[in-house]
């Protein structure tokens, strides 16, 4: 017998449901309701949700987890390898759904505010997913996206604390965000240093600038001024069931990030720099013989891509909460090169992938008021989990582009 991709999957589908129905039925009493209510939008915390949800909490868990468990021995026998990567993210999704109602067996939790969270979490991931993409469908791996995320982040709040102003503060992180990735650019196009070692570099240094002026200037700094940035809803829309606390109702860094996943699909798949920019990330040589300056337009787009990360590191310190803290970041420009991958260097896709990596997180601060009997560190460690997966090819071998870490000389 031949252990396939989809044999291996299928048979870890099938221990993990029965591992997860076992464990609720064993904690949560045969009685227990799980509630689960849709909010009307702008309304006081007592306000009777639009629809409540009342789930017996066993008997829901059991019934999904055994139609996924047969599913994984469907999986196992027939082998269908076009349906391992919707297997898989089905099944993320149902754990963290049975983690759910688990926490809240016996009492009642908003799922509007969950997904609402969802899409704030998944910010920052985003935006660094999106730099990766520039950078890889150039043809530059690009590492260093933790690093440049984590510089613009504390470049963001000094500006913020010395100055006042919000938007000059989250310029300047954007702007390091930029310098940083043009020396990666110069770096591994200009010396073609290996492109990895010079993200490495970055990431190294970030850590320790960003916490060299932690603890010599921002904490020691006299008049702190500026503040977190504030919660902008829109009009009307931010008023409709459902969809406006999840697109209308954020900060803004948030809706700018929404707004650019799909402006740089359009750029990347409907215009000539698009055209382009995928020209010599798969052939740059094809490319040059046409007129295309190969590294020139390579520079161009890493330092693009740094702008992007400044933004999501100007996330944590102004957006997320206003303060900056070491390594704040938290491994999440890693976690963006995964969603990247998880959606094939598509930004939609890669957005998809963030909301897949976020919902873990936004899971785990939503159940802390509840009696759990699994610890927070569990849920925690759910997101990383889920990029070794992805990066291990569970969800599907990815083709990345063809010159991608190929230097090119002319």
């Amino acid at each position: 017998m031949y252990w396939t991709r989809a044999r291996i999957i299928g048979l870890l589908g099938v221990v993990i449901t029965l591992l997860l129905a076992l464990a609720v039925a064993r904690n949560v009493g045969i009685t227990r309701i799980s509630t689960l209510n849709i909010s009307q939008p702008n309304t006081h915390p007592g306000t009777p949700p639009l629809i409540a949800f009342h789930l017996p909490t066993v008997v829901t868990v059991v019934v999904l987890q055994a139609m996924l468990g047969l599913t994984g021995i469907w999986l196992f026998v027939r082998q269908p390898a076009r349906l391992v990567a919707p297997y898989v993210s089905t099944l993320i999704g149902a754990t963290l759904l049975t983690i759910l109602l688990w926490a809240i067996a016996g009492d009642a939790t908003d799922l509007v505010d969950i997904f609402a969270r969802v899409v704030r979490l998944a910010t920052p991931i985003t935006l660094g997913a999106l730099a990766g993409i520039l950078c890889e469908r150039s043809g530059v791996v690009n590492i260093g996206i933790e690093g440049m995320m984590l510089f613009g982040a504390c470049f963001a709040y000094i500006a913020a604390i010395t100055t006042g102003n919000s938007w000059l503060a989250v310029a300047t992180g954007m702007l390091v965000g930029a310098v940083i990735a043009a020396l990666h650019a110069v770096l591994s196009i200009r010396f073609r240093i290996d492109q990895i070692i010079s993200g490495t570099v970055i990431n190294i240094l970030a850590i320790g600038t960003t916490g060299f002026l932690r603890g010599s200037f921002i904490t020691s700094y006299p008049n702190p001024k500026g503040g977190q940035l504030p919660n902008v809803p829109i009009p009307l829309l931010s008023n409709i069931p459902v969809l406006g606390p999840l697109l209308f109702n954020h900060q803004p860094i948030t809706y700018i990030t929404l707004i650019t996943v799909g402006v740089v699909h359009l750029l990347l798949f409907r215009t000539i720099w698009g055209l382009r920019t995928r020209a010599i990330g798969e052939a740059p040589k094809a490319a040059d013989t046409v007129g295309i300056n190969v590294n020139q337009m390579r520079a161009a787009n890493v330092i693009v891509s740094g702008l992007l990360a400044g933004l999501g590191g100007a996330w944590f310190s102004l957006e997320a909460t206003f303060r900056f803290d070491d390594v704040m970041t938290n491994g999440r420009g890693f976690i963006a090169l995964a969603a990247m991958i998880f959606g094939k260097w598509t930004p939609l896709g890669a957005f998809g992938g963030a909301l897949l990596f976020s919902s873990a997180d936004a899971l785990q601060i939503r159940i802390q008021g509840f009696n759990f009997a699994l610890p927070p560190q569990f849920l925690q460690m759910l997101p990383y989990l889920v990029t070794m997966i992805v990066l291990a090819g569970v969800i599907g071998r990815a083709r990345p582009p063809a010159a991608v870490g190929k230097p090119y000389e002319k």
